[in-house]
């Protein structure tokens, strides 16, 4: 069960991690994401803060799931 556990931790880290930075990337060439004057707009920040915390899950989950496969060892 740990092992499936862990592979399962893994794959969504890597997931996470392959897909959250496209997102961004998307999000700051939106035209929503900049007003007039080009600064930054309420939905570039809020969807900074969304993805930041899906990569601080990605990286928690990355761990766990690495901490899982050596427990078996």
């Amino acid at each position: 069960m740990v092992l499936t556990l862990s592979i399962v931790l893994l794959i969504n880290a890597l997931f996470a991690i392959a897909v959250w930075p496209r997102f961004l990337k998307r999000i700051g060439a939106d035209e929503r994401s900049t007003d007039a004057a080009g600064s930054r707009t309420r939905f570039y920040r809020v969807h900074a803060v969304l993805i930041t915390a899906a990569l601080a899950l990605a990286g928690v989950s990355l761990i766990a799931g690495i901490a899982g496969l050596a427990s078996l060892a």
